[in-house]
């Protein structure tokens, strides 16, 4: 599983380099744009091929699921922790509906001691980040762990390979795609490099 997450802030023709991330082999994108309103983000998905919508969780505003047909919604961790004792009421209304919920993390602990159902859960920071400057990679090793486990911080060509042996099912890129003067470009170094490693 090959996921890049969206720049926080807005980027000069970011549609069109999401288009373009889609047509060259991206499986998901995860929509977070914390400053955006949800207008913010209908203007950035009507600009987005809707053949891709399918393809898109968004981190904010879950009714875009319904109205795009997105593939679901991403809970961050401060959300799946405000959520309490409705967590697990809340996952099921949207799987209901036929949508996916994913969640992030920040310690195995916690993915082991989760009892509810994610399609997959997003655990960083695995290495050193590119996007933010000082936070330090913890170097998970998630071997023991069942779940679907994606791993993030730090992920760019050189360290799949490591992420794969560390036990990761997949990987999700931020920093290393729009960090980079060519998004397209950087990509595709990644992809190529995920082909041969991935399990």
């Amino acid at each position: 599983m090959l996921i890049v997450l969206t720049s926080e802030k807005p980027l000069p023709n970011e549609a069109k380099q999401i288009n373009d991330l889609f047509d060259a082999g991206l499986e998901i994108l995860h929509l977070r744009k914390p400053t955006f309103t949800i207008d913010g983000y209908r203007a950035l998905l009507d600009q987005i091929d809707s053949k891709y919508h399918y393809r898109i969780m968004v981190h904010q505003f879950p009714e875009l699921t319904m109205q795009y047909k997105l593939r679901g919604i991403h809970l961050q961790e401060q959300a799946r922790l405000d959520l309490e004792d409705a967590l697990d009421v809340t996952i099921q209304v949207y799987k209901n509906k036929g949508f996916l919920v994913s969640s992030s993390f920040h310690s195995k602990e916690d993915i082991k001691n989760c009892t509810v159902p994610f399609e997959y859960v997003l655990l960083s920071p695995v290495f050193g980040s590119i996007s933010k400057a000082g936070y330090k990679g913890k170097g998970f090793d998630v071997t023991d762990i069942k779940k679907h486990v994606v791993g993030m911080g730090g992920i760019n060509e050189s360290t799949l390979q490591a992420t794969f042996d560390l036990g990761f099912k997949g990987v999700g890129v931020l920093g290393g795609v729009w960090n980079s003067e060519n998004s397209l470009e950087s990509f595709s170094q990644i992809y190529n490099a995920y082909k041969k490693v991935e399990k």
